[in-house]
């Protein structure tokens, strides 16, 4: 009796481990159609998204017009949020692309430098972001993993962190206007 409860106790924190565990990168290497930002984000995309917090309450409902445009391996992201609460926000994104399917960008509030990859047709984005509330400003982590879907829709959820602790995650859908 001792060791079946034993080797259903290992089986039972392996399982849990392994769902702690984060997603790889290069699971997503033979995904497709292969995400390449520079061609996706170029001209004008919409998003829809939502602020959920770690209870999973939607708090917040935003629209985003992102007016984008590559010279070479430098890109520009200028995003134009409007809230549901009628409220709008403005953030430029300026990123450069590098050889190795690395990208790197800058933000006003954005604090220091974002960093990223793609893999097959997955984005991983990550960056501390000084973020408005209730009069002041904190500092928050974002994980961002982006998949395209099709050559119009790609899809966005992003973990927001404080000290390691979730606070909310970000759902979004990005959708490229015909050209």
């Amino acid at each position: 009796m001792r060791r079946r409860l034993f080797i259903a106790a290992t089986a039972s924190t392996s399982l849990w481990l392994s769902a702690c565990a984060s997603q790889s990168l290069e699971g997503y290497a033979q995904e497709r159609p292969v995400l390449d930002l520079a061609r996706y984000f170029n001209g004008v995309v919409d998003a829809h998204g939502i602020f959920q917090d770690r209870s999973g309450q939607i708090v917040r409902r935003f629209t985003v017009v992102m007016d984008c445009r590559w010279e070479g391996d430098q890109g520009v992201l200028d995003e134009a949020f409007t809230y549901s609460d009628g409220s709008t926000q403005r953030r430029v994104w300026r990123l450069t692309r590098h050889a190795d399917g690395r990208y790197t960008g800058r933000a006003d509030d954005v604090v220091g430098t974002a960093e990223g990859r793609t893999v097959g047709n997955a984005f991983r984005w990550q960056y501390t972001l000084a973020l408005p509330v209730d009069g002041r400003v904190i500092e928050v982590q974002f994980d961002d993993w982006m998949y395209l879907i099709d050559e119009r829709v790609m899809l966005n959820r992003a973990t927001m962190r404080k000290f390691g602790v979730t606070l909310g995650e970000v759902t979004l859908s990005f959708s490229r206007r015909s050209p």
